[in-house]
């Protein structure tokens, strides 16, 4: 393996966090098929292996620094290219993942990429998030749900929070300062059976790029209202 991951191996480190020889080679192997995939499908706009290591594997795996101990099943919604939840099932063999896509030639692509590094924690499955969280198969099943996706707290919570199980987690990443969305998200949080931790700050090792964590906790049962009708969440936002 001729690629330089001592940057993705010391900033794990710095974290308290490790992956072995075989884990770093699926994430290779992934990288190959994700830039020659991208050659014929629009999946990434970020194709430099440097910049896939710190924009990708590393802020999909910083989760490593607030995952709570007590996960057992992940769902990524919203999956598209597969983060964070590749990097996640990968870096994490002993859970169980999920990953959603509203785009079935995306689904596939990432089944081809399971099945070439041989992962035997991860189901894909096509659906729209509004579809999903209705689907008794995916309601209130998952102890944590992740998503990258770029959507206020607001839109994102009534797609994520009826697929966390009671006691579990939906931890949003996000860019920089989320204060203002948090206030703004507050009320409709609270309808979905959600309640926010103080967000967690932080910037990528040897950047300038700033990233944060909202977490919200799954306290309540999410009413059967929600989520409402596909595309509803993201044009009226839950106040």
């Amino acid at each position: 393996m001729s690629r330089d991951y001592s940057y993705l191996i010391n900033t794990l480190s710095g974290w308290n966090f490790s992956l072995n020889e075989k884990q770093i080679k699926q994430l290779d192997t992934f990288y190959e098929m994700l830039i020659d995939k991208n050659k014929v499908m629009n999946l990434t706009a970020i194709t430099e292996f440097d910049e896939v290591v710190v924009k990708h594997f590393v802020d999909s795996l910083s989760i490593c620094t607030v995952l709570p101990e007590s996960v057992q099943t992940v769902c990524d919604l919203g999956t598209g290219a597969g983060f964070p939840g590749i990097p996640m099932a990968i870096a994490y063999p002993d859970l169980q993942f999920t990953l959603i896509d509203s785009l079935n030639k995306r689904i596939k692509f990432l089944q081809d990429v399971v099945d070439a590094i041989g992962l035997t924690n991860v189901t894909l499955i096509h659906s729209r998030a509004e579809e999903a969280g209705r689907n008794k198969l995916y309601r209130e099943q998952f102890d944590l749900v992740v998503s990258r996706a770029v959507a206020n707290i607001a839109t994102l919570s009534e797609y994520c929070l009826p697929l966390v199980n009671i006691g579990g987690y939906f931890i949003s990443f996000k860019s920089g300062d989320v204060d203002a969305e948090i206030v703004e998200s507050g009320s409709a949080v609270k309808k979905l059976g959600g309640s926010m931790e103080k967000p967690v700050y932080f910037i990528l090792p040897d950047t300038d790029i700033s990233r944060s964590f909202l977490i919200i906790n799954k306290e309540k049962n999410t009413p059967k209202a929600y989520p409402r009708k596909a595309g509803t969440p993201s044009k009226e936002p839950l106040r």
